[in-house]
């Protein structure tokens, strides 16, 4: 009995722990490269004084430009994902009330008290089990939106650390 449990707990609580875990890495290494970036151009700023040449204006130019675009791609890809979300919760709502409504029935045609016990048993079991499978998709899937925000952010400032570390 004790194996069933662990089997059947360990992917239920893995799947945002994974999520988070992974989002944590890729936060990690956002701020990295744009802790590089903005070392980079306000050295650059420093260095171009007031009178900025033509190359150093146009590098000023992308970082207002840059961030008003990846700010829209971000929100853009999470509502896009919020949306899928809303979708899958409907549809798990649904799967766990028809699997309570067949557990009710099977409890209510029970034929002897044993048999009562038994099935009431079964249907705390899954609406138990139903209830933290729903949380743990959830959390995964708040992390997945997490994650979908980031990653044009991250794709953006790791591109940015890349190519002026060129210069």
């Amino acid at each position: 009995m004790t194996s069933y449990r662990v089997r059947n707990t360990l992917p239920i609580s893995a799947a945002p722990l994974n999520a988070w875990t992974d989002l944590l890495f890729k936060a990690g290494e956002m701020m990295s490269a744009s802790a590089q970036v903005i070392g980079h151009r306000t050295a650059r700023m420093a260095l171009a004084g007031p009178t900025p040449n033509q190359r150093d204006r146009n590098e000023f130019n992308l970082m207002s430009q840059e961030k008003m675009e990846v700010a829209a791609e971000s929100a853009h890809a999470m509502a896009i994902r919020i949306m899928s979300l809303h979708q899958e919760v409907a549809s798990l709502a649904i799967q766990h009330m028809l699997d309570g409504a067949a557990n009710l029935m099977s409890v209510a045609s029970s034929s002897t008290l044993h048999q009562s016990g038994h099935r009431q048993s079964k249907l705390a079991h899954d609406t138990i089990r139903n209830s933290a499978e729903a949380v743990s998709q959830f959390n995964t899937s708040l992390a997945n939106i997490a994650q979908t925000g980031l990653h044009p952010i991250h794709a953006r400032a790791t591109a940015n650390a890349k190519r002026l570390k060129k210069l």
